[in-house]
């Protein structure tokens, strides 16, 4: 889901604020102007005021849901009976963005506030009206390989975002992106490098991204025992990951998705974001397996409430509701379309903008015996429960995220934050001679070049935050300020597409140059949501630039920087001699041009980098299979045989680590632990983080199991000839594998392997892997 700006150009609508800030209506609004189908915000002739609690306590305290002594289950038991149907209808219909998407509207006679679902913090508030810190996106936050990150990206975020919605509630504002509810984080599995959304994500393996999903979730709500800073929302369930639009659009494809796949690939990041405490869950577009979705009993009411114990609301994609008529053809108007994805487990419907949304028929299809009015109750319980632990009914005195003001906005150390995570997540794919660090004076004659090397728009990626410009930093900042004579030209003119080349531009750049930087990658023009890529070749005429800078630059050597969340296919520039040194940057943000002077320069703290790659990227397009093949064999390093250009988890730095010791159990029972001791030295001159990795695999190989399981990862930071002794848990959870319909850990063999990387990889870094063999029994 995108709620861009092509969606968001909405009025100010004069609405109820919501009732963190104890704003309320004294007009009232009609129960036919509240929820009939013909929902016209602008004609709306709303008079509000500011009441403190005491007042809102006068007027609304004797009703039991602002009784902060009851349990919360009473206090929503209580606020949802209160409502009409007609009223109920409307708040679970006014989900979305724009004009008519949303908020969903005041109940005044109750004293309730309107309420806007939509806002995006992937990275940050994104697509917001004003100003936010902009942090790197997803798959760049991924590469750092750093629970601790997550954390600490998430948690400024959720600051940012409640500060904002603080004031645009004070201030009366209640359009697209200004909630507390979160449509984040994205833990679908990077599956295929040329699905256009494989930035949003955390990388292809299923254990990681469920990890950070969790570091991710604990930041942006919280941590304080009764109210949550902001509300999370896990995306997108399930099974998507492409395609897009090529071959075929996300919003008509039938996902066909085998249960062993589905359970041990694709479900267990949204059961992490459960157990994390996650207030919605995201229905996607596709189908699966013939069932669109959003109507997905299987999904929504089976496995993620039944079987998980999920208590919080499902939010459509926007649109989704109503392309279960007009792209799957599984229903054929609005009654049977809305009965079927709230009996499946649907709550809130996001609308492409419509002025009657397809859950407007709620009212209808409880006429009709096609929902029942239980059952609709029932739905529309978290959505308030979820506004309920934000704070809305309660005293502001006692909710200390309602104190969160716009200092929060782009603060001094929010800025560090975003530099520390960029710097964080450059993967250095190639060194030769240890070209980097770069030292002041070693170069006189530079020269910058590429479309990535000054464009602000394609460094940030989707689901940006609008940031103010004067944080932002390009590469060509970070090379003119160690180079200050850096010639630079632009030779794409139309960007990261490159279908512009001015060929005959390059040679006077380059020529006589000593050392230049070429910037190559994607952006959002060449992958996004709603552009998947045909292939992984470099877009354009961006190899070719390459090649012309290789003819034109003498004995130059050559630094490739590259910005993009997918593999490109630059096998030719991996086995140049000329081609020194090559970074994937992906999309640092704002603070790309800073974080990449201090990982060229090895500049203060976490500037050696120890990004690590999130996925596999392909040594030739040949070994992708096709986008819409959802089994997956052959697919990340879990169930790919070959051999790519850059395995899940390569990077290398500017020292080098040896392990050691690793002490464990040999023996297990089935259910337990496995409980694992190594150390790790800094052998080299250079202060530097290791990614440990500890991967499992099972030794019956007739197992319908991954080759390989990433069971363990941390970032450590260790000063030269240091050791540190580290003490980890491989969990049971780990060693399970789905058979016959139920998780198994089967006695038997399995091997441990931890170190600096993969076990067996072709392509090494300079850092061992210790490996051994355990047992499991009963």
């Amino acid at each position: 889901m995108k709620l861009i700006p092509k969606i968001i150009k909405t009025e100010m609508l004069p609405r109820l604020p919501v009732g963190i800030s104890a704003l309320i209506l004294i007009s009232v609004l009609s129960i036919q102007g509240a929820s009939g189908s013909n929902f016209d915000g602008h004609s709306q002739s709303i008079a509000i005021r500011r009441m403190n609690d005491d007042e809102a306590q006068r007027q609304f305290g004797d009703f039991p849901f602002r009784n902060t002594s009851l349990p919360w289950d009473e206090r929503v038991k209580d606020l949802v009976s209160r409502l009409t149907l007609e009223e109920i209808q409307v708040q679970m219909a006014r989900g979305g963005s724009g004009e008519f998407g949303g908020p969903a509207p005041a109940v005044p006679r109750l004293g309730i506030g309107s309420y806007q679902w939509a806002t995006e913090c992937l990275r940050g508030d994104g697509y917001s009206i004003e100003n936010a810190t902009g942090f790197p996106q997803a798959i760049g936050l991924a590469a750092t390989f750093s629970p601790d990150i997550l954390y600490n990206v998430a948690r400024a975020t959720g600051q940012e975002v409640r500060a904002k919605h603080n004031d645009f509630v004070k201030r009366g504002i209640f359009k697209s992106h200004t909630g507390a509810s979160c449509f984040s984080p994205v833990v679908n599995i990077l599956r295929d490098p040329r699905w256009g959304r494989n930035q949003e994500t955390y990388g292809e393996d299923p254990y990681m991204t469920g990890i950070l999903a969790q570091k991710f979730v604990s930041g942006i709500q919280g941590e304080d025992s009764r109210f949550i800073m902001t509300s999370a929302g896990c995306k997108h369930f399930d099974a998507h990951g492409g395609p897009d639009n090529i071959p075929v659009s996300t919003v008509s494809f039938d996902a066909v998705v085998s249960d062993t796949d589905m359970r041990m690939t694709f479900l267990p990041a949204f059961k992490k974001c459960v157990d994390a405490g996650t207030y919605s869950v995201m229905c996607s577009y596709n189908s699966v397996n013939g069932v669109p979705a959003c109507a997905n009993k299987k999904l929504l009411t089976d496995i993620l409430r039944t079987e998980w114990n999920f208590k919080g609301y499902v939010v459509s994609d926007q649109g989704t509701i109503e392309f279960l008529i007009s792209k799957h053809k599984y229903c054929n108007n609005s009654v049977d379309a809305v009965a079927a994805c709230v009996n499946a487990g649907t709550n809130l419907e996001l609308s492409s903008n419509l002025p009657t949304p397809v859950y407007m028929s709620i009212v209808d299809a409880i006429q009709q015996g096609k929902l029942t009015e239980d059952l609709v109750r029932e739905r529309v319980k978290p959505l308030f429960y979820t506004r309920m632990r934000l704070g809305e009914f309660d005293p502001e005195k006692d909710n200390p995220y309602a104190k969160l003001s716009m200092d929060q906005i782009e603060s001094a150390e929010h800025q560090q934050v975003a530099v520390t995570a960029a710097m964080k997540s450059f993967v250095l794919l190639k060194n030769k001679g240890n070209i980097l660090p770069l030292k002041k004076g070693e170069f006189s004659k530079v020269a910058i070049i590429g479309p990535m090397s000054d464009d602000t728009r394609q460094l940030s990626g989707d689901y940006q935050p609008f940031q103010d410009k004067s944080f932002f930093t390009t590469p060509l900042d970070a090379v003119q300020r160690l180079y200050p004579n850096a010639k630079h030209g632009h030779v794409c003119t139309d960007s990261t597409p490159c279908t512009q080349y001015n060929k005959a531009a390059v040679p006077a750049i380059v020529k006589d140059a000593e050392l230049v930087f070429v910037a190559l990658g994607t952006g959002r023009a060449v992958e996004s949501e709603g552009h998947d890529r045909p292939d992984v070749e470099l877009a354009g005429h961006q190899k070719e630039l390459l090649l012309d800078v290789l003819d034109n630059s003498g004995d130059a050597k050559i630094i490739l920087l590259l910005f993009s969340a997918s593999p490109l296919n630059i096998t030719f520039a991996d086995q140049s001699d000329r081609v020194v040194a090559i970074m994937e940057c992906f999309f640092p943000a704002q603070s790309t041009g800073k974080a990449l002077y201090n990982v060229l320069t090895n500049t203060g703290p976490y500037s050696s980098p120890a990004g690590r790659l999130p996925n596999t990227w392909p040594l030739y397009s040949a070994q992708i299979p096709p986008m819409v093949n959802y089994s997956m064999e052959g697919r990340t390093y879990r169930y790919f045989r070959g051999d790519p250009l850059y395995p899940f988890g390569y990077g290398l730095t500017y020292t080098q680590f040896n392990f050691s010791n690793l002490i464990y159990n040999t023996t297990i029972k089935a259910g337990d632990s496995l409980n694992v001791q190594v150390d790790i030295t800094n052998v080299g001159d250079v202060d530097g983080e290791e990614v440990l990795q500890c991967y499992i695999s099972w030794s019956d190989k007739s197992l319908s199991v991954p080759q390989l399981q990433l069971a363990y990862f941390d970032r450590i930071l260790i000063t030269s000839m240091q050791t540190i002794s580290r003490r980890l848990s491989i969990s049971s959870e780990s060693m399970a594998f789905w058979q016959g319909g139920k998780w198994v850990i089967k006695a038997g063999g399995m091997s441990l392997f931890c170190g600096g990387q993969q076990p067996n990889q072709k392509k090494q870094v300079p850092s061992n892997v210790l490996s051994g063999t355990f047992t499991v029994t009963d």
